[in-house]
């Protein structure tokens, strides 16, 4: 199994940056794609990017697109979420998730219930 620590929310203006990272322990990424999803109050989790180890493929939701770029550093199991230019609407507490590949598709790699290992939330704040 692989444990995941999820750190690097805060408050910021809009128009400012953050960055997150998803540590893992127990076990490397070498088998899984990573995520990272969102949760705003009310609203239902949402995918945000995700990265795939075994290729590198990268995958953005259009309300991030071009904003936000999704990395991994294999010596340090750790994925990243670079986000910048943030929005008041970016405001969700953030999670990541590792889903083995054999469960994922392209077509669900935004899907949050295929993916086995959750890290706890962190929460990120944009006022504006």
């Amino acid at each position: 199994d692989v444990q995941l620590q999820a750190s690097g929310g805060g408050l910021v203006q809009a128009g400012g940056s953050l960055r997150l990272s998803c540590a893992a322990s127990g076990s490397t990424f070498d088998d899984y794609a990573v995520g990272w999803f969102r949760q705003a109050p009310g609203k239902e989790r949402e995918g945000v990017s995700c990265i795939s180890s075994r290729d590198g493929s990268t995958y953005y939701a259009d309300s991030v697109k071009g904003r936000f770029t999704i990395s991994s550093d294999n010596a340090k199991n750790t994925v990243y979420l670079q986000m910048n230019s943030l929005k008041p609407e970016d405001t969700a507490v953030y999670y990541c998730a590792a889903g083995t590949h054999n469960r994922l598709t392209v077509a669900t790699m935004f899907a949050s219930f295929k993916y086995e290992y959750w890290g706890q939330g962190t929460q990120v704040t944009v006022s504006s």
